[in-house]
């Protein structure tokens, strides 16, 4: 790695000025960080851990029924505290990579990276959460816009997410075994205006809404409403791993177990 200045602010004000160091960048559980700066391929001036700040940790239940989770919680924690309020979302934290990436890894820290295979996409979109930063509030549906890529501005931090309780959801995810993320995974969440359902590990684009599947499911939710729809295999992410027309596929399997197991 190249050498570095390292910060460890005590509130989210610290954070937001050390972040203002030229090449400075938040770190948040490091899991992809970490092995980026250990492979010459970012080289920051400093970096702000974030792990730190009280105020960005934590599990809530809000009076308006969204389980509110810090920024900088760890999944291992969502798993746990999630597991009576919200057991769908504490099931996926459950199951991300293995038990040090649980411990170390945050919620803020995958959705600012938003990896096209990552498991917080699916759950955040699914869900139609709201991500707070330190200067706004971004809905889902505005805040992931591909690849690696969000609505995020330079030095902005995540520091707590809010996932609207849904009456039933279920997380289905199709494991790369290596990896431990999503070759494919489906977070399907039903709500009294409606159904959602979000895809990670399919798109080149990223985590999306399969809005065939939304429409077809308020109506009936029911595994038996999507078994005749299918997703293009057009723009699907190719690889060693799994062809386009595999992962469609998978995309329309694990919907329909997401539903049955919701139900």
């Amino acid at each position: 790695m190249y050498s570095f200045e390292f910060a460890r602010p005590g509130s989210i004000d610290e954070a937001v000025k050390a972040l203002k160091a030229e090449e400075a960048q938040a770190l948040g559980g490091g899991q992809t960080l970490i092995p980026t700066l250990k492979q010459r391929l970012a080289a920051p001036s400093v970096l702000v851990s974030l792990s730190g700040i009280a105020e960005m940790q934590g599990v809530c239940v809000s009076d308006d029924n969204a389980l509110c989770v810090g920024g900088a919680t760890p999944h291992a924690v969502v798993a746990k505290e999630a597991a009576k309020s919200f057991p769908a979302l504490a099931g996926m934290a459950s199951r991300i990579g293995d038990p040090a990436v649980r411990n170390r890894g945050t919620v803020g820290g995958s959705l600012a990276n938003n990896d096209p295979s990552a498991c917080y996409p699916a759950a955040a979109l699914g869900t139609g959460a709201t991500i707070k930063t330190n200067a706004r509030e971004i809905a889902a549906d505005d805040y992931f816009q591909g690849m690696f890529a969000t609505a995020l501005d330079e030095g902005e931090i995540i520091t707590e997410v809010r996932f609207p309780i849904p009456e039933k959801a279920n997380y289905q995810k199709f494991v790369q075994p290596a990896s431990r993320f999503a070759l494919v995974g489906v977070f399907v969440a039903k709500y009294a205006s409606g159904v959602r359902v979000a895809v990670t590990g399919a798109s080149e684009d990223g985590v999306f809404r399969w809005t065939e599947a939304e429409e077809a499911l308020s109506k009936d939710f029911s595994a038996k409403a999507v078994e005749g729809l299918k997703v293009s295999a057009d723009g699907m992410i190719s690889d060693l791993h799994g062809p386009a027309a595999y992962r469609a596929h998978l995309v329309g399997v694990l919907t329909g177990r997401a539903v049955n197991a919701a139900a």
